[in-house]
C-alpha cells in the first residue's frame, strides 16, 4: 500500500479574532499547485471563527476543522459544541484528546474515544491526540503510555479515510523542545505497528502526524522520518509564512 498522503494541520487553540481571516487568506494564496499536489492543509480555528473561515475558503482546497467536540449530538451542555454543529458550520475534521483537554479538563481515554466516535457520527474525521509527559518519558514509559492511549482512545474500527492519529509529546508542546529524530521514529513505528495489528491493512493507511514545537527550521527533518505523515502545528500555524514554511518541507 502506498504511503498515506501527508497532512499539515494548524491548531490555533485560543487565538484569533475576525481580523485573522487575513492569515487564512494568505495561507490559501500560498497553497500553490505544487503544494496542493503533495500535501493536504487543514486549519482549526477557535469555534467563533469556524463558520466565517469555512465560508472564506469557499472552493479553495484548504480544509477547516474544529478543536474539540462533545460526545452527544445535542442537549443541556452549556458551552459545549456537538460534532454535528461543527459539521454544519463547515468543518471536515476535529481535534480530540489534545493534551490540553486531557490535562485541564480531565478527559480520559474513554472520553476521547466517545468524542472520536461522535466525530465519525457527524461525518467528521477525528484527529486523535496522544503523547507522554516529561516524567513519563524520563521514567522510560513512553511506549507504555502511548500504547494505553491508543487502546483506550481509538474507535474499534477505522480506515485511512476516517481516522488520523497525532503523536504530541506533552513536554514538547509550545516549549521549543523536540524529541530526537530517533525518538520520533521509534514512537511512530510503534504506533504504526499497533494500528496495523488492530485494523489490518487499513492501519497502514491511517495518517500519523507529529506535533510539538514544529517550525519551518525543523520541519524537513521531522517530516522525513518514516511513518510521519504530516504535522499538527500549534503556534507556528498562526503565521501564514511559518505554516506554509512547514508544508514546504514536502516540495520536491
Amino acid at each position: 500500500m502506498a504511503n498515506p498522503r501527508p497532512l499539515v494541520a494548524g491548531n490555533w487553540k485560543m487565538n484569533g479574532l475576525k481580523a485573522s481571516a487575513r492569515t487564512l487568506g494568505e495561507i490559501i494564496a500560498g497553497y500553490d499547485a505544487e503544494l496542493r499536489d503533495r500535501v493536504d492543509l487543514l486549519v482549526c480555528p477557535p469555534a467563533t471563527l469556524l463558520l466565517a473561515f469555512a465560508a472564506a475558503v469557499n472552493d479553495a482546497p484548504v480544509a477547516i476543522g474544529g478543536q474539540d467536540c462533545h460526545a452527544e449530538p445535542s442537549g443541556a451542555f452549556t458551552g459545549d459544541l456537538a460534532a454535528e454543529m461543527l459539521a454544519d458550520a463547515g468543518a471536515s475534521a476535529v481535534i480530540v484528546g489534545h493534551s490540553e483537554r486531557r490535562i485541564y479538563h480531565g478527559e480520559s481515554d474513554a472520553d476521547v474515544r466517545k468524542k472520536a466516535l461522535a466525530a465519525r457520527r457527524a461525518g467528521l474525521t477525528p484527529i486523535v491526540c496522544i503523547g507522554e509527559t516529561r516524567e513519563e518519558r524520563d521514567s522510560g514509559r513512553t511506549l507504555e503510555v502511548v500504547g494505553r492511549q491508543l487502546d483506550g482512545s481509538l474507535p474499534d474500527d477505522a480506515t485511512g479515510e476516517n481516522l488520523v492519529v497525532a503523536y504530541e509529546p506533552v513536554w514538547a508542546i509550545g516549549t521549543g523542545l523536540t524529541p530526537t529524530v530517533a525518538d520520533v521514529a521509534e514512537v511512530h513505528a510503534f504506533i504504526r505497528e499497533r494500528l496495523v495489528a488492530r485494523y489490518g491493512e487499513e492501519g497502514a493507511a491511517i495518517r500519523i502526524l507529529y506535533g510539538g514545537s514544529v517550525k519551518p527550521a525543523n520541519a524537513k527533518e521531522l517530516l522525513a522520518v518514516a511513518n510521519v505523515d504530516g504535522a499538527l502545528v500549534g503556534g507556528a500555524s498562526l503565521a501564514a509564512a511559518d505554516f506554509l514554511g512547514i508544508a514546504a518541507a514536502y516540495r520536491g
